[in-house]
């Protein structure tokens, strides 16, 4: 037997039920915006997929049947439920906004700026997702990101945030240990700690050839700068730090820039979202407070200067 729900469009069911709720067709199509001859016409293809009235048309007003007393019960029950599952996923959408960051960005910048956010916008709970996977914010449940790139990627907006930028870091003992670090060419045969090809770039930014071929490699690598700072901080070598990442490290002398020279991996870091969301009351809060905190971060400033 056929399902007989399948032939009948919602909309239809929505209709009626405006208008049997409310003892009117006028009265319905003003609460759905829509013409009374639209009502009618909704009404009436209802009663033909049923082959039964469901209002008696009276001089001047409309009058339930026994069959459309029996819907109208049915059909505002349906309604509410599902009225009240959407008004609740709406409000746990708007509530609740998903960030996606590099583990880095979001333990040394982000987090402990988090909480300001929250005391801003008590009604948004946060969800942060640290991970070097590229998520697809237009397929995947996940509002915002904070990744480094181009800041040209389809379908999506972009604010500039700050610099990708890497300098060398180790701790005082370390540099002492080393004859004082006074040329970036000492570098060639410290202990190094991160990605090889990372250092070359950094080696070219400062105007020094290649380690020689039977260098030791990297002592360490990391999937991320703050394992790769932790080691350093150990005693363990030197890393490569974006530096207003780790100021708190810096300004207690935990470690220090022997150079001030920094080599720039790609356009910077940004802040991503769907460009159709754009608006979103969310994403518009979170976006205006990230934006504010970047120009008000002190370490930042020597460095927020957009490189093109």
């Amino acid at each position: 037997m056929p399902d007989i729900l399948s032939s009948i469009p919602l909309n239809a069911i929505r209709v009626f039920e405006a208008a049997a709720r409310l003892k009117s067709f006028t009265r319905a199509a003003e609460e759905l915006g829509i013409s009374q001859a639209a009502v009618s016409w909704q009404v009436k293809a209802l009663e033909r997929r049923l082959d039964q009235a469901l209002f008696l048309r009276l001089p001047r007003e409309v009058a339930l049947t026994g069959s459309g007393e029996r819907l109208s019960h049915a059909a505002t029950q349906a309604m509410t439920i599902l009225r009240t599952a959407l008004t609740d996923l709406s409000e746990t959408e708007e509530g609740v906004l998903a960030i996606t960051s590099f583990t880095t960005v979001a333990n040394q910048w982000l987090a402990p700026r988090i909480g300001s956010f929250q005391l801003q916008h008590p009604q948004i709970a946060v969800r942060l997702d640290t991970s070097a996977r590229l998520v697809d914010l237009a397929r995947e449940n996940v509002d915002v990101a904070l990744r480094s790139g181009s800041g040209n990627w389809p379908g999506l907006a972009t604010d500039y945030l700050f610099p990708n930028i890497h300098t060398p870091v180790c701790t005082p003992a370390m540099r002492e240990r080393l004859g004082g670090l006074t040329r970036p060419e000492d570098l060639l045969s410290a202990p190094l700690i991160g990605v090889p090809e990372e250092w070359e770039v950094w080696f070219a930014a400062a105007g020094v050839g290649p380690r020689r071929e039977n260098a030791a490699p990297p002592r360490l690598t990391g999937d991320s700068q703050t394992l790769e700072v932790a080691s350093a901080i150990g005693g363990q070598g030197i890393a490569l730090a974006c530096p207003f990442f780790f100021a708190g490290d810096i300004a207690a002398g935990r470690i220090v820039t022997p150079f001030e020279i920094y080599a720039h991996y790609d356009d910077g870091y940004w802040l991503a979202y769907p460009a159709d969301r754009a608006r979103a009351p969310k994403i518009r809060a979170f976006r205006d407070w990230l934006l504010a905190c970047v120009a008000d971060d002190p370490a930042l400033a020597p460095y927020t200067r957009r490189q093109v």
